[in-house]
Order: C-alpha cells, then sequence, then structure tokens
C-alpha cells in the first residue's frame, strides 16, 4: 500500500507538472505572437545582409535611384525605416504628392501598400525589400521636389537657371536621427509663397473639374459692346454662372446688361485683360477654358517653380515675364511693383538670374547681335537711309567710327562691326538702363514710348525687358547712394551725357515665368504668351498619373 500511494502522488505530480508545463507553453506561444506583432512595426525592417544581396541583386527589385541607394547603404548599411511613426511619416507624405501635382504610384506606392499591409508575415527578404523601396522613394521624391520632373531646357529655347543642389543622402541621415523625416523634406520642397498658394488652388480645381463636364465652346464673332444684343449672350451667361461671375439673373435673353458687364469686368480683371466689360474673342476665349485646362495649367505651374532657386536673395527683383510684371522684394516684403514690356515670340525674353552691378543714365544703344544680323544689315542693305534714319553710327573693332557711304555692305567684314545709336530722346532704352552682366545681352530699360504700357499685351521687345518707371526703379536701387539723389539723377539726364554708376547694395534680378497664382485668396491666371504651358502638361502626362 505504501508503494502503491507513493507512486500514486507521484503520478499525480507530474500530471500537475505536465498542466502547468502545458499552460507555460500556451502563455508562451501566446507572448511569442504577442512579440511577433510588437516585432513586425518597430524592429529592423530586414537585416544588412538582406540589403547587401538586394542592392547588388536587382533582378526583382526596379530602383528609381541606384546610384543614390547604393552610395547610402554604404555608408548606412543598417535598415532605415524600422521606427514605425518615422516610417508612416514619409509613407503618408508620399500619398500626400498628389496634392502637389505629383504621384504616389511613382515612388513604389502599390508595392510599398502591398508590402506594409502585411508586415507581420514578411520574411527578411521582403522586409529588406520594403526598406529599400522606402529610401528609392524618398531618394526620387526629393530630386522631383528639388528640381522638378522633367528637363525645363526640353521646354525652353533659354533656360539658364543652375539645378538646385542639395545632399540628399545626408539630409536623410540628420532625418533619421531626428526621427523626423520633413527635416529634409523642407530643403527640397519651394519654399515661396506661390508654390504653397497653387498647391490650394490645385485642390480648389481638382474639386471643380470633377463636378463640371467639359466645356462646349462659344463661337467667336463681333466685339459684344454694353448694352448691345448678341445670339452668344444666353451661353456667355450661362459660363459666368458656372465660373461664378454671375447669379440670379435671366440666362435666357440677348442682352448684353450691366450685371453681365459687371461679371465679363471680373473675369478680364482676374486674368490680366482689361477689364473694359466688352466682349472680344480674347474674352471669348477666357471663357472656353473649362476647369481640366486650368488645373492642368496649375500643374504646370507648380512644376516649374520646382526648377527656380530656393534662395532667391534677401532683395532681389522678380520679373513674371508671362505676366508683363515687375516685383521688387526687400525682406520678404513687396517694396514696389511696375508694368514691364518683354520680348516677342520670335525673339523671347531668357529666363535666368543675375546681380545688378551697374546703372547708366543717358544710355547709348549698342545693336545686339540678333537685331545686327536680322534687322539692321538687312535694312542697310536695302537703303543706306537705314541708319541715318535710325540714329545709327558704325565701329570697327579699334572703336573707330567708319562713314557709311565707304563700306561695302555686301561683304562680310560688316557682321564684324558695331552699330551704335547715342543717347537721346528718340533712343529706344529711354534716359535709364540697369544692367546684370549676363551672356545673353538682356537688361532693364526705360523707353520713350510710355503708352505702350497700357495695352493688355505686351510682349513687343527684343528680348529685354522695358519697365515702366524705370526711372524710379533706378532712382530706389541708388537710395543707398545719397550722392545720387533724384535731384542729383536729374542735373545728369540734363546734360545728356552718358553716366554709368555702380551698385554698392546687392540686388538681384529673377527673369522667371509662371501664369497662375492665388491672389486676395483666388486663382489668378494670365495669357501663356509664349505657349510654354502645353508643352510642359504634355510631358508630365508622360510621367505621372495625378
Amino acid at each position: 500500500m505504501k508503494i502503491i500511494y507513493t507512486h500514486y502522488f507521484l503520478g499525480y505530480f507530474l500530471c500537475i507538472l505536465s498542466l502547468i508545463s502545458i499552460s507555460s507553453c500556451r502563455e508562451n506561444v501566446e507572448g511569442e505572437i504577442i512579440n511577433k506583432k510588437k516585432y513586425s512595426e518597430n524592429a529592423p525592417l530586414g537585416s544588412k545582409k538582406g540589403i547587401k544581396i538586394l542592392l547588388s541583386q536587382q533582378d526583382n527589385v526596379s530602383f528609381l535611384q541606384p546610384d543614390s541607394l547604393k552610395l547610402f547603404y554604404e555608408t548606412n548599411p543598417n535598415p532605415t525605416w524600422s521606427d514605425l511613426n518615422f516610417r508612416n511619416s514619409l509613407i503618408e507624405v508620399l500619398k500626400k504628392a498628389d496634392l502637389e501635382g505629383l504621384s504616389y504610384s511613382e515612388y513604389h506606392g502599390q508595392e510599398i501598400d502591398s508590402l506594409t499591409a502585411h508586415i507581420q508575415d514578411l520574411d527578411n527578404n521582403e522586409r529588406s525589400k520594403l526598406d529599400l523601396l522606402l529610401t528609392d522613394a524618398y531618394f526620387q521624391y526629393s530630386s522631383d521636389l528639388l528640381n522638378g520632373i522633367i528637363d525645363p531646357r526640353k521646354i525652353h529655347e533659354i533656360f539658364d537657371v543652375p539645378k538646385n543642389e542639395a545632399l540628399l543622402g545626408q539630409l536623410l541621415q540628420q532625418a533619421i536621427e531626428k526621427k523626423d523625416v520633413e527635416i529634409a523634406l523642407k530643403v527640397f520642397r519651394p519654399n515661396t509663397p506661390i508654390y504653397s498658394d497653387l498647391i490650394t488652388a490645385l485642390k480648389e480645381y481638382k474639386v471643380k473639374k470633377a463636378e463640371f463636364e467639359e466645356f462646349k465652346d462659344i463661337p467667336d464673332g463681333d466685339l459684344i459692346k454694353p448694352e448691345m444684343q448678341d445670339e452668344r449672350m444666353p451661353k456667355i451667361k450661362f459660363r459666368l454662372m458656372a465660373l461664378g461671375y454671375l447669379q440670379n439673373i435671366d440666362p435666357f435673353t440677348y442682352d448684353h446688361s450691366e450685371a453681365v458687364q459687371d461679371g465679363i469686368k471680373k473675369l478680364q480683371l482676374e486674368n490680366g485683360l482689361l477689364a473694359d466689360g466688352i466682349i472680344g474673342n480674347s474674352t471669348i476665349a477666357l471663357l472656353n477654358i473649362d476647369y481640366q485646362d486650368r488645373y492642368n495649367q496649375i500643374l504646370a505651374n507648380l512644376e516649374r517653380w520646382r526648377w527656380y532657386p530656393r534662395d532667391l536673395g534677401s532683395h532681389y527683383i522678380l520679373v513674371n515675364i508671362a505676366n508683363y510684371h515687375l516685383d521688387v522684394i526687400k525682406n520678404k516684403e513687396l517694396v514696389r511693383s511696375h508694368k514691364t514690356m518683354v520680348g516677342t515670340d520670335i525673339r523671347k525674353t531668357p529666363i535666368f538670374s543675375e546681380e545688378i552691378k551697374y546703372i547708366v543714365f543717358n544710355p547709348t544703344w549698342t545693336i545686339p547681335p540678333t537685331i545686327k544680323s536680322k534687322d539692321v544689315i538687312p535694312g542697310v542693305r536695302k537703303s543706306t537711309a537705314y541708319l541715318s534714319k535710325k540714329h545709327l553710327n558704325v565701329y570697327n573693332s579699334k572703336g573707330e567710327q567708319l562713314d557709311p557711304s565707304e563700306i561695302d555692305w555686301n561683304s562680310k567684314v560688316v557682321n564684324s562691326y558695331t552699330y551704335r545709336q547715342n543717347a537721346g530722346s528718340s533712343n529706344p532704352l529711354g534716359v535709364v538702363k540697369i544692367i546684370y552682366p549676363n551672356k545673353h545681352l538682356i537688361y532693364l530699360h526705360d523707353t520713350p514710348s510710355k503708352s505702350l504700357f497700357e495695352r493688355n499685351s505686351r510682349a513687343q521687345s527684343s528680348g529685354c525687358i522695358r519697365v515702366q518707371d524705370a526711372l524710379g526703379l533706378a532712382q530706389y536701387l541708388l537710395e543707398d547712394q545719397t550722392e545720387y539723389d533724384s535731384e542729383r539723377i536729374q542735373e545728369i539726364i540734363a546734360t545728356g551725357k552718358t553716366k554709368e554708376v555702380k551698385m554698392k547694395q546687392h540686388v538681384n534680378v529673377h527673369h522667371f515665368y509662371w501664369t497662375a497664382w492665388m491672389e486676395d485668396g483666388k486663382p489668378r491666371f494670365t495669357e501663356d504668351i509664349y505657349k510654354y504651358d502645353e508643352k510642359i502638361i504634355s510631358e508630365l502626362l508622360k510621367t505621372t498619373k495625378p
């Protein structure tokens, strides 16, 4: 009995121990599941070895920035995106890329979503792949923000703005240390208010184009002046109502009433036309631009602002070629504005930036190469009176003035001569020019033809920028030199002699081109005078799916 009793308790003890063990195993298994979930969220994405293998064998992964990836992981071999919040912050930014006219799908969006949806089930190879895809997406997105998706030189005949530069890998390393991806991205993204305002406008027009069908064209025709009747007026009224410029009116009448005039004036004012209420073909063209067109136009302008420099300086002149407008900005404040005239479509004003070096009063005009070869020499060959009519003198390479009657105008040597017009009332540069030396021979200048600034279309020059009240702008630029006050400047002009004054303060001039922006909280558009928008949109549609 004693032996049996002992065996009985021994068996009982083993049974209890077994149950405890089973219970413990369940807890461990459950614990492992819990740990596995935690591991899947915050533990390393893959391994050094897995990343290295994938970088060397790209058969299964098509990287966008392979060289940048390899260089980055050579110095940072550990997985980059293991921290859940840091990883999600990048993914969230990429998913919002469409707000800037970019596309999440272009940054491995589909693959990233697929892998992160079942991250707890990924093996080491898949986790390593996810880490690489995220880093690759970061490099491509950063590059697109920094310099745009397309090469501006494919669009412009002359685009002389250098590419923006930034150390993408170094900035990513700083972001990793601070667990803040915006540390890097805020360096790449354009920091001008125009860009952020365009993002707002894009969102607005994305809604509008979804709500409205494509506009049917209103036909061109004769001018419709106030109080006139025209059979196109019902279509015009309906269009004004759709665009938000007209409400509470009978749209079926043919009259160009006062209410319609007010709507037309608002439309004209917000799109750079003379706000006279007269409906001409330019105004009809505006009415025929639908929301999809405007959406695309905003996309084009977001892209071009990614091309432009991040640092414009603390004191600069910003010329919007498309809008015939010049602003002076100092310490982020608008100081003054001027109307401008720019190059014709044949002789487009180029896009570039330089610093003002000097100002010339009573300037002579040295004929630039294009005008010399295309206008002056052909003009003289037709009639030697051309030179006297244009008040032009001819000089050889030694600076000696030549007698036009003794020149063989059919010889090639005439191409090497300098043609210059002396200062005076007929000089097309007026009384002052503002020089920022550049290879394009472009500058700001006055003009004797003041009335031209009242025109809607002011693409009138041979490439240089004519400025309304150029003398006032010159006086402003010399304000730091007290010896050149307005009285002294008027004395210089009165002499008729050419006077050059060197700049002391540093002021940059930026020749840019944009056709959409926000003003007073509303989207504003201007005519695409050089037809650049269409080219940009065409290229964007080839590369993105916004």
